[in-house]
């Protein structure tokens, strides 16, 4: 059965879902669908049902899938080109963060005018994200990023080799179409990755210093489908109860982190950039130092987090204390390395990432002010 929400997104959930992308196609008034993903989604058969579900509405089709698991601004050029080639009048994100990112700045390079980098969110480029955007249908097949729900777009400049955010209203999809049993081909370890994703975007955006309720209520209800789920789907892939709450906690990340996120994602970034690690894995293996190093600034938020997943209910400084602990254990049980140095981050990169960490903007939300000094000594706490 599909269940529909707005929040602002047009939501579509529920098994079997993916039937109902030709009426949303439609109601779009979409004829000729670029399909934007990565080459597992297609080798996976999951890009064909797409094509398949459009092709009965009428809906024609063709399919991008030159990108990247950490895709660059290049990724994203060439998926703008061949949508304006093809005569696309819809763009349809199908797989995991990557994906869903590139395809939102197709959008936007095909109503905005040259270079991509003038709409850099840290240099005020958001300002000049103004047009209205082609129409776009997002359809996840992780449950980590949450990009389908989310107003920003991530991809490494060449230029620079940095991680550039595009962070617009206007980027937010229109229909997001949510389908565990698109999910059920991810492999255990995506499925942990992506999985401590979501994780990290709840509770960066539950202990952020922004004040915004409805965002934490959000992120605390995301980080309990974590804590329920996330083994599960680990464990047995075909779990459809347990793939489906992760998507939810993945799309209640994201609208969370709309409050903001914090230095785990400084960490993460330069990590995904210059390492080419999964940005899940990045966030997992970082996660207990900084919510260690957050304690004196975000102890309520911190025990609440832990009394989530699953401690035993004592005193507020204990359970903020044992809250990095908790995170630990449940990166352990889910199969993932325990440290950068287990990943294969090499000691001597620590100091060159730690000034890409600084640079980026994430960390000027953290609850606890980070110097440059401090992030080092998190990839350190993390190695």
């Amino acid at each position: 059965m599909t269940v529909r929400w707005n929040f602002p997104t047009r939501v579509l959930f529920g098994e079997g879902t993916l039937a109902d992308i030709a009426p949303e196609a439609k109601r779009l008034e979409a004829t000729r669908a670029l399909i934007v993903t990565d080459p597992g989604v297609v080798a996976a058969g999951i890009a064909r049902k797409v094509q398949a579900a459009l092709a009965e509405g009428g809906v024609a089709t063709e399919v991008f899938e030159s990108i990247a698991s950490n895709p660059s601004d290049q990724h994203a050029l060439a998926a703008s080109e061949a949508y304006v080639e093809y005569g696309g009048n819809i763009v349809i994100g199908v797989g995991g963060g990557s994906a869903l990112d590139v395809a939102k700045i197709v959008r936007l390079c095909a109503t905005h005018p040259a270079p991509l980098a003038q709409y850099d969110d840290a240099k005020g480029g958001s300002a000049l994200i103004t047009q209205p955007l082609a129409p776009m249908i997002a359809v996840p097949t992780t449950a980590g990023t949450g990009s389908e729900v989310g107003r920003s777009a991530v991809v490494t400049m060449t230029e620079t080799n940095k991680k550039t955010v595009f962070f617009a209203p206007n980027l937010i999809p229109d229909v997001a179409i949510l389908d565990p049993a698109l999910t059920t081909s991810m492999p255990p370890k995506v499925t942990a990755c992506t999985g401590f994703d979501a994780l990290t975007h709840c509770v960066e955006a539950l202990c952020t210093k922004m004040d915004h309720p409805m965002c934490d209520a959000i992120a605390m209800e995301g980080i309990r489908l974590v804590h329920e789920n996330l083994e599960r789907a680990v464990e047995d892939g075909s779990d459809l109860s347990a793939r489906g709450a992760m998507l939810k906690a993945s799309m209640m990340g994201a609208v969370a982190f709309q409050k903001g996120l914090g230095a785990c994602h400084s960490l993460a970034h330069p990590l995904s950039a210059r390492a080419d690690l999964h940005h899940g894995l990045a966030n997992a293996l970082c996660l207990p130092a900084v919510v260690n190093f957050n304690r004196s600034a975000a102890q309520a938020k911190l025990a609440t987090i832990g009394g989530l997943l699953g401690m035993r209910q004592q005193d507020e400084e204990t359970m903020a204390f044992e809250c990095s602990g908790a995170i630990s254990s449940l990166r352990q049980a889910i199969g993932l390395p325990e440290g950068l140095g287990q990943a294969g981050i090499q000691e001597d990169t620590l100091e060159t990432l730690a000034d890409l960490a600084f640079e980026d903007v994430c960390h000027t939300e953290n609850p606890r002010p980070c110097t440059r000094d401090d992030l080092l000594s998190l990839y350190k706490a993390s190695f």
